[in-house]
């Protein structure tokens, strides 16, 4: 990273807004680093590639009548598929994390092993001004990300198909990319936590892939291991027993932040979904599929969003409140 201490010059304005120098400065960096540059081109492949295939399979996702969400055009280019690739919310849940911790994990550290954190320290600056001028400038970089390939969708799709969004269509798919913005948000302070606690960039981002690799792969085997160890055997329970096991491995599992992205955002991109756990059939009895209206969506999906934005919080407060308290030295 190039070095910040000559930022702060006699200039006036660079003096009394030190914050908005650092974030533009982060902002231009972020942009020009090749790693993001890679997963920004690797993201945009796969949008690409999902978007391709729902084209593709789009006319017989509409043309079945037994789809209640038959009607929402745009929300099926995000989650038609014909097998060959993952929708493309998929594809962000898995690809978010590594956005997220490319763009935090030498945040800090690295300013220190370059001795630039010091020198800027001794400038005018506020110790808040740089942590928060990190994080803006990368949540700025991923909003713009998300957004310009959300509206890329709807832009391609307007043109291809001729058909006009509805504003619930519009508002559902701007709460998928806000829903994604906090989702790799989460990742983003994670990294930037780890790179405030470890002095080598090796290590905090070794540690930051180890963890988005448990929560990923080895969590869900942990849980079911553990599950059948203490749990009966789900053949020989009865119907409400196994909606009551169900309903504990889905406790679980929730623990996981890309189980609660993948909730929220099947829940919001496909309108049908009426609940996230499951139903007996006395709760189905008499209900019509038919879709949900957006606030009775966000209705559903407010406990995984909330937990999503609580995760990230706490992360960001304790890397804070780690790096206000922190010795800087040579």
């Amino acid at each position: 990273m190039k070095s910040q201490a000559g930022l702060f010059s006699a200039d006036s304005k660079s003096i009394s807004s030190p914050f908005l120098v650092m974030m533009r400065k982060e902002v231009a960096d972020q942009l020009h680093s090749l790693r993001f540059i890679i997963l920004a081109a690797l993201i945009l492949f796969t949008f690409f590639g999902s978007m391709y295939v729902s084209m593709a399979n789009i006319s017989k996702a509409i043309a079945n009548s037994r789809d209640p969400d038959r009607l929402f055009l745009y929300l099926k280019l995000l989650t038609t598929t014909d097998g060959s690739l993952p929708p493309f919310h998929i594809f962000v849940g898995f690809l978010g994390p590594l956005l997220g911790i490319s763009l935090g994990f030498d945040a800090i550290n690295s300013e220190q092993s370059n001795g630039t954190l010091i020198r800027l320290m001794a400038q005018p600056v506020y110790r808040d001004s740089l942590i928060n001028a990190k994080f803006v400038a990368s949540l700025i970089v991923i909003s713009t990300l998300f957004l310009s390939l959300n509206l890329l969708m709807i832009g391609g799709g307007l043109m291809i198909t001729g058909v006009r969004i509805e504003p619930s269509e519009f508002i559902r798919i701007l709460c998928f990319v806000v829903l994604s913005i906090i989702y790799v948000s989460f990742w983003l302070n994670l990294s930037i936590l780890l790179s405030v606690k470890f002095r080598q960039t090796a290590t905090s981002a070794l540690t930051a892939i180890a963890i988005w690799l448990f929560f990923t792969i080895f969590y869900q085997i942990l849980v079911n291991i553990i599950i059948k160890a203490v749990l009966p055997d789900p053949n020989m329970l009865s119907q409400e027993q196994l909606i009551s096991y169900n309903g504990i491995v889905m406790t679980f599992l929730r623990f996981v932040p890309s189980q609660l992205y993948t909730d929220a955002t099947t829940t919001l991109l496909m309108p049908s979904v009426r609940s996230l756990g499951p139903l007996t059939m006395e709760q189905m009895a008499g209900a019509i599929p038919s879709p949900l209206s957006l606030r009775e969506s966000l209705l559903v999906v407010w406990p995984q969003v909330s937990g999503l934005i609580a995760a990230t919080v706490v992360c960001f407060a304790v890397s804070y409140y780690i790096f206000m308290r922190r010795e800087i030295r040579t």
